[in-house]
């Protein structure tokens, strides 16, 4: 099943004329920037999280596109209505020139930050493996584990750990 794509101007009219607008992306991302009006379902929680929309239409939106399209039947199911999702996201939406809301001093996305740890443990791992101790490689291939872990589990460790840390503990999305 696939959702009726709406381009990000047809979706603005459509949410001045009283549809929702719901953002699926993660609460991090949510938080660094969104669109006014937008109200924040999680894809990771949709499962647990009722979706209150009333018989609203209901228009989608991700960064890209990409996590709406891959989960259009899951959305549907989720609002039982009329729903639409915006093609290209939130990408689109700004190359479109409408607007969006920027806290500053957000942290990174989560997985951004996954990425640059990870890929900095890797490097520092191969580095130390070769210049003090080749048992050191040992770091770089924990780190691949957890990552190969992560993605056959959709469990990442080290999101779960940065989740918490200060920088990100005290900003939550509002």
């Amino acid at each position: 099943m696939s959702l009726p794509v709406l381009s990000p101007k047809e979706a603005h009219r459509l949410i001045g004329e009283g549809a929702a607008l719901i953002d699926i992306r993660e609460s991090d991302e949510f938080a660094r920037e969104r669109i006014p009006c937008a109200t924040n379902a999680p894809l990771s929680r949709l499962d647990s999280t009722e979706l209150k929309t009333g018989d609203a239409v209901v228009v989608f939106h991700c960064r890209s596109g990409a996590r709406t399209k891959a989960n259009a039947e899951r959305l549907a199911k989720a609002v039982g209505g009329t729903a639409y999702v915006v093609e290209g996201g939130m990408d689109a939406w700004k190359k479109a020139g409408l607007p969006t809301e920027k806290k500053s001093g957000a942290p990174i996305e989560l997985m951004r930050q996954v990425m640059i740890a990870a890929g900095s443990l890797v490097v520092g791992g191969f580095v130390l493996g070769a210049t003090i101790d080749p048992r050191l490689y040992v770091i770089s291939g924990l780190v691949g584990a957890g990552l190969i872990f992560s993605g056959v589990t959709g469990v990442c460790a080290m999101a779960n750990f940065l989740r918490f840390m200060p920088w990100n503990a005290a900003f939550k999305a509002s």
